[in-house]
């Protein structure tokens, strides 16, 4: 029996638009608006799953889904960052940003390391195997990053190498052990903004 998992991160919001460290912040209006427009393109999922965050709730709920909020599926814990924009924790600690973004096990910031999330994403990712038809999962980018890189075996160095745009959909299908990719596809049409996330 395949697996089949969509991967959907949160429309724009504040924090996404500053590369701000998410603090609970909702999506914004223009946010809302393309993820309703984009309900039509979903596949039809069996489950339905969110993280428990104010954006990926918001955004579940504009399109149209009745998502089931999942601890497991938090985003990363970004310790005394969140809230601050990467560019203010640069200023105030530029060798732990770089240690943060070389050394995926590191977690100075007194949250989770890289590797922690993408450990946490792969056990997630590993017992959705049991579920019976296609799950749909509205998901921090950061999640979407850490399943990815579990999916495919990869280092937990190549995390900070995947670009999540908001409102794409990522897909693994899996069979026997492996899982296969299909890269983030846009949900709201040409008309988006493309916007890397952190």
């Amino acid at each position: 029996m395949a697996s089949r998992v969509t991967l959907v991160s949160p429309a724009m919001s504040p924090s996404l638009r500053q590369t701000r460290f998410y603090a609970g912040e909702p999506i914004d209006d223009l946010g809302a608006a393309r993820a309703r427009s984009a309900a039509p393109v979903l596949p039809s999922p069996a489950r339905t799953v969110t993280s428990p965050s104010v954006r990926c709730e918001q955004t579940a709920a504009a399109l149209g889904l009745d998502a089931v909020a999942s601890p497991e599926l938090a985003g990363s814990d970004m310790g005394r960052w969140r809230g601050r924009t990467l560019d203010e924790v640069m200023a105030a600690e530029p060798e732990s940003v770089a240690r943060w973004l070389a050394d995926p096990g590191w977690a100075g910031h007194g949250g989770e390391s890289v590797q922690e999330v993408c450990e946490r994403a792969g056990s997630w990712l590993d017992a959705t195997r049991e579920a019976d038809g296609r799950i749909l999962a509205v998901v921090e980018p950061d999640l979407v990053r850490a399943a990815v890189v579990h999916a495919l075996g990869l280092p937990a160095a190549v995390f900070w190498r995947l670009d999540v745009v908001p409102l794409t959909a990522t897909e693994l299908s899996g069979r026997a052990g492996r899982w296969n990719l299909r890269l983030g596809r846009p949900l709201d049409g040409p008309g988006s903004s493309a916007t890397n996330s952190r």
